[in-house]
């Protein structure tokens, strides 16, 4: 493993000019800076020598070295060509020895193939803010589990992530997030912990495998359907209900659905925690097979 100072936006700014390489704004590239926010983030998932680990959007291997030093078995995806070339670099005796492997290309596209190849225990990621939301929701969504997830992401999507019903926050996507996990804060973080310096504050939060995951009759349908319920916040779960109804060609209807379902008319889609949408779900798959 080659020494590379983390700590040092000079040292940064230094290797990537001494190498022809530069920051993508649009892919939202900062290095996180600080070493106990490193060493803590990792430690929150309580990482067994050997456990297979994804990581998305290693930079220049700032938590990647960390992962490592774990005993962990890395597996990283990383879109920018310059970072992957000193990646390889870096790492170049890890990835001989079987302990870290690269994935290039965009996440997004090719996580996929790559779960369905080797399944991982954990998922780890800095991940750039224009992706953090769609990548999260798209791995619960087509039904892939991790142990235990570690993200650092923009603190206003984390707070998503924990929202409650009633809160501000309380959204679709918290409750993709709450379905599958139970999340919690690991730590906030500043801007002066990142280099280059964003425009956002940051959050860490921990993702752990809920031990008896809840179910409905047709989880596909329920991602689908809890997703119309909060298409128009300012709308009933009744009027919300009926429009998702007609949009699956369905003659069901709002009133005797959510009637069967115990939850009231004027309810509205905020109002309702997971385990209520689960089993209004129920009801609506029920009235449009």
């Amino acid at each position: 493993m080659r020494k590379i100072e983390y700590n040092s936006p000079a040292a940064l700014k230094e290797f990537l000019g001494a190498n022809g390489l530069g920051m993508q704004k649009k892919l939202g590239q900062n290095f996180l800076i600080n070493e106990d926010a490193r060493k803590k983030i990792v430690a929150a998932l309580g990482l067994e020598k050997g456990a297979r680990v994804w990581e998305v959007g290693p930079g220049l291997g700032c938590m990647t070295a960390e992962l490592l030093e774990s005993g962990a078995n890395v597996t990283a995806f990383e879109i920018d060509r310059g970072f992957i070339s000193a990646l390889k670099d870096f790492f170049s005796d890890e990835i001989e020895n079987g302990n870290f492997t690269l994935c290039e290309g965009d996440v997004l596209k090719n996580w996929r193939s790559a779960y369905e190849e080797r399944t991982p225990q954990f998922l780890f990621g800095n991940l750039p803010y224009n992706i953090a939301a769609s990548f999260i929701a798209q791995t619960i969504e087509r039904g892939a589990r991790f142990e235990k997830c570690a993200f650092t992401v923009q603190k206003e999507v984390a707070q998503r992530m924990e929202a409650k019903p009633s809160e501000k926050d309380y959204s679709s996507f918290s409750v993709l997030c709450q379905w599958a996990y139970d999340v919690k804060t690991i730590c906030d973080l500043g801007r002066a912990n990142f280099w280059p310096r964003p425009n956002v504050d940051s959050r860490s939060v921990l993702f752990t495998k809920k031990a008896e995951f809840p179910r409905c009759k047709n989880p596909d349908f329920f991602v689908k359907f809890q997703r119309a319920l909060f298409s128009n916040r300012r709308k009933t779960v009744k009027n919300n209900l009926q429009s998702f109804l007609r949009s699956c060609n369905s003659n069901g209807n709002a009133e005797e659905i959510l009637l069967a379902a115990k939850v009231k008319e004027s309810a509205r889609a905020e109002e309702l925690c997971v385990e209520e949408l689960l089993h209004l779900s129920d009801f609506a798959n029920d009235a449009i097979l």
